[in-house]
């Protein structure tokens, strides 16, 4: 039996857990005030608070940390990888510290799995599936202009987790088989999944794709630039306007799709035509992404917090039914995904990659 540690750091909270192989043993949500987060001028001046925090949790919980085989963290914004499981390196960590694609609480997983495992005779530290994977096939990095090529940023670990899912479900390799999926969340990504790589997604953090509860998605790019030089707002109102303050936010003031759409159930035609219009670009980066695959899909699925809601898995479906295939995996599990690549790298069912 193997024990695992998950450290998955969020921009006010911690969550923690533990496995004995498949099985959760204990979770935990630890809220940082934001008096306390104030009192940080970066997020690597959160380390030690946060790395004391854990432990703290872990021994109120009386969980022997020196019977743990491995600590994984999620991945932060290093460099672009392949999808997979990768062990804490220096340059890993160096990158983490650094924040090579920017900075993000998630930079400290990664650090803090390393310090604890360091700690535990024979424990090992990874990160797996991080926001930057990136499996893009060159013809989908380039847009018009060379200074403004796509980037992959996206929902990685929970498209990998239901990808495999719904590949042991159909009893096929994962790497044999061609998939579409939509993570609907605070961000919205879909991916096309061909044989085990995303050759094609939307950057669903910068601004691309489908709008969503808080970003814009993709906006006409002239009506962006005049925006930009009206002299009306600032760097960070504009960065604000593409992600966090776009989508359901800008247009209906909430950034929770429940709430829209009990608007919409009430009447508010507004509610319902902004839902109605999340739902058909959902649903058109679907049909882009069957494109990408040339027609050749085993199947479409529909993931993340937003799947729950029957209104927006509605108008979804009124465009894409009459492609079948679709399977919908509402909700996602960061936790248990994180923890079953470590599990899969400590059985040798999955191959830990080197980061370089």
């Amino acid at each position: 039996m193997f024990k695992v540690l998950v450290i998955n750091p969020g921009s006010t909270s911690t969550k923690i857990a533990v496995f004995e192989d498949v099985k959760s043993i204990f979770l935990k949500t630890i809220r940082h005030p934001s008096e306390k987060m104030d009192q940080f001028d970066t997020i690597a001046d959160q380390y030690e608070f946060r790395k004391e925090v854990i432990l703290d949790e872990l021994k109120d919980a009386e969980i022997d940390i020196s019977e743990l085989k491995a600590v994984v963290g999620r991945g932060g914004m290093v460099r672009p990888i392949e999808s997979g499981v990768y062990e804490v390196n220096d340059a890993l960590k160096r990158d983490l510290r650094k924040g090579v694609m920017g900075q993000h609480a998630s930079n400290l997983g990664g650090l803090i799995a390393d310090d604890v495992a360091k700690s535990i005779p024979g424990a090992r530290a990874f990160i797996a599936d991080p926001v930057v994977v990136d499996e893009l096939e060159d013809v989908a990095r380039i847009t018009g202009h060379p200074l403004m090529p796509r980037q992959s940023k996206f929902h990685a670990l929970n498209q990998k987790a239901v990808a495999r899912k719904f590949a042991e479900a159909i009893e096929k390799p994962y790497e044999e088989i061609n998939l579409i999926v939509a993570h609907l969340g605070g961000g919205i990504s879909v991916g096309a999944h061909r044989k085990g790589k995303i050759v094609d997604v939307n950057n669903a953090l910068d601004g691309f794709g489908p709008f969503s509860p808080e970003r814009a998605g993709t906006v006409p790019a002239g009506k962006l630039v005049d925006i930009c030089f009206s002299g009306d707002y600032s760097r960070e109102e504009v960065r604000a306007m593409i992600t966090g303050k776009g989508g359901l936010v800008a247009h209906l003031g909430t950034n929770q799709a429940h709430v829209a759409t009990q608007w919409a159930e009430e009447g508010n035609e507004k509610a319902r035509l902004v839902i109605h219009a999340m739902g058909y670009q959902v649903a058109r980066a679907i049909g882009s992404a069957l494109v990408v695959l040339k027609g050749e899909v085993d199947g479409i699925i529909l993931t993340g917090g937003m799947a729950h809601n029957k209104m927006v898995v509605k108008y979804i479906r009124e465009y894409i039914d009459f492609l079948g295939k679709i399977t919908i995996y509402p909700g996602e599990d960061e936790m248990e995904a994180l923890a079953m690549n470590a599990l899969g790298v400590l059985k040798g069912d999955l191959v830990c990659k080197d980061y370089e």
